[in-house]
């Protein structure tokens, strides 16, 4: 009995709960979907109590406003070129839903929807679908040249375009799959160090001292996992744009 008592339930963290239906009984609506509300909330309070003022030294909230346009902006510019301006509103929801995501199941009572992968798996599927809606737009059937590198002699075909069509629906697992474990598996080391804390501190003087040291480690992992956050953030929003980059140049 003692043994399951101490028992350390790392994935429980992740599973859903219903906090309402919707439309009767048929949709449930899980805190997975509530911090999806919260955080689009969140995003368009900054963007419009941020905007406001205008004011020509803008104060904090203003400068942080205008620093995460201007950052995802010039981000857009500089990976895909001046068509990047069309493209830009897309970016910019796409990575701030993402950073919110992950910051967000980090507060107490939080609840990271990103470290589900039929999240990041419907959000990869859209940046491909997107992509290649795209390059169908812009380029017709010459898009599919693209599965056949310049160069490559023609009987080499047979072998180079289907590894290339692999790669590119590829795009899809790397992009979900990156971003899912890298936020579930740092949430299940914070779990695991949490739940060592408190059985080392219900053994008494001698486990108060001993439970400093994952104490300390998850300190070390939280400002770890805050850097995480934000880098897998930047780097599904830059992949999208190296993405939409071959889509509108074909390269």
């Amino acid at each position: 009995m003692a043994a399951e008592a101490h028992t350390i339930d790392a994935m429980g963290q992740f599973q859903l709960h219903t906090v309402g239906s919707v439309f009767g009984a048929s949709v449930n609506f899980t805190q997975s979907n509530l911090m999806m509300v919260i955080v689009g909330a969140l995003i368009l309070a900054l963007l419009f109590y941020g905007a406001r003022p205008r004011a020509v030294v803008p104060g904090r909230l203003q400068a942080l406003a205008e620093l995460c346009y201007e950052f995802t902006y010039k981000m857009c510019i500089e990976q895909i070129g001046e068509e990047g301006k069309r493209f830009f509103p897309f970016v910019f929801t796409l990575f701030f839903f993402i950073l919110f995501g992950n910051l967000i199941g980090l507060v107490p009572y939080g609840f990271a929807y990103t470290s589900h992968v039929a999240v990041t798996g419907a959000l990869a599927l859209l940046v491909v679908v997107l992509c290649t809606v795209v390059a169908l737009w812009i380029h017709g059937w010459r898009f599919f040249t693209y599965f056949l590198p310049p160069g490559v002699p023609l009987w080499l075909s047979p072998l180079i375009v289907p590894i290339e069509i692999v790669s590119y629906l590829s795009r899809v697992v790397s992009l979900a799959v990156r971003l899912f474990a890298n936020m579930m598996a740092g949430h299940v080391m914070l779990e695991v160090f949490a739940s060592f804390v408190v059985m080392f501190g219900a053994a008494g003087v001698l486990g108060d001292i001993a439970a400093v040291l994952p104490l300390g480690f998850i300190v070390i992992m939280f400002a770890f996992e805050l850097l995480v956050a934000c880098l897998q953030a930047y780097v599904f929003a830059i992949l999208t744009c190296i993405y939409l980059h071959d889509a509108v140049h074909l390269h």
